[in-house]
């Protein structure tokens, strides 16, 4: 077996590389979602995509202005 060394560090690289991040996404995720539904209280990243939610989930009331 020639390769071995060579073998078991690339295995040792990949892994480094591979490794997920530690910790959780819920400070990133709170961060990127500012703009709230007043109604079902989803979260959402901006006013557009409050716009397009309020015509699928609530066609019946008016989307709130952008002065929020």
């Amino acid at each position: 077996m020639t390769r071995g060394k060579q073998k078991i560090e690339a295995q040792k690289r990949n892994a480094e590389k591979n490794q997920k991040a530690k910790g959780s996404q819920l400070e990133a995720r709170a961060v990127a979602l500012k703009i709230s539904c007043p109604i079902c209280k989803v979260q959402l990243a901006n006013a557009n995509q409050l716009g397009d939610h309020y015509a699928s989930k609530h066609p019946k009331e008016k989307p709130p202005s952008d002065s929020n």
